[in-house]
């Protein structure tokens, strides 16, 4: 029988955090396919939760090692300061792999999508609210970590008085996964076709804002 831990973020995790949402990064398949530099993926998706807000985060393990993470933040103010300082440290390394070509096609097409895309096609987020995200390893799925970590970060956001909690998810035309979120009070305020998984798949891929008022 495996041994499941939640508990609070270390800084000792934050190599398998980081590790775990490159393995889960593209639709929960390894992100290399969709975008070749680990190391920027990882900072611009990890790198607030894990360096600025770690008080926040939770962790999940199976017999002592990382295999789940929720990354969440109630510092909201704080949080889009520290973005921008995180992209702004981005941009000198990606410029350079850019330019010295250590790009393939695929990487600077999700890039460009990045740049000129990405906002137009994220739907809104409600203000004055917290967030988190979460991924967890595909073969422990089905262990009931996504839930464990769920519960302990509302408890989190109860302990902080928080009022609003949202995600944004991912989902095809099969809305199984937020009939699940609806189950816990999230309602879906908007959700919007993406591009960039265009050249991987022929359904349509969707990100949709979830919210629930605590």
């Amino acid at each position: 029988m495996q041994k499941i831990t939640i508990r609070p973020y270390s800084s000792t995790d934050r190599d398998a955090i980081r590790f775990i949402c490159c393995e889960t990064g593209f639709s929960g398949k390894p992100v290399d396919p969709l975008f070749c530099d680990r190391n920027t993926f990882a900072d611009f998706f990890t790198k607030y939760y894990t360096d600025w807000e770690p008080e926040s985060s939770f962790v999940g393990e199976v017999d002592g090692q990382v295999v789940g993470y929720l990354n969440g933040c109630l510092r909201y103010h704080y949080h889009g300061f520290a973005e921008k300082c995180i992209i702004a440290s981005l941009v000198p390394k990606v410029s350079w792999k850019i330019i010295s070509g250590s790009y393939n096609q695929q990487s600077r097409a999700f890039l460009w999508w990045c740049i000129f895309q990405g906002s137009k096609q994220t739907p809104p987020v409600p203000k004055e609210s917290a967030h988190f995200h979460f991924n967890i390893l595909p073969e422990y799925h089905n262990t009931g970590i996504g839930l464990r970590l769920y519960r302990i970060f509302v408890e989190h956001l109860n302990k902080h008085k928080a009022k609003r909690v949202y995600a944004q998810l991912q989902t095809s035309e099969n809305k199984r996964t937020l009939r699940l979120f609806n189950r816990f009070g999230f309602v879906v305020t908007e959700r919007r076709h993406i591009t960039k998984f265009k050249d991987f798949h022929d359904k349509k891929i969707y990100v949709s804002t979830i919210v629930r008022e605590l």
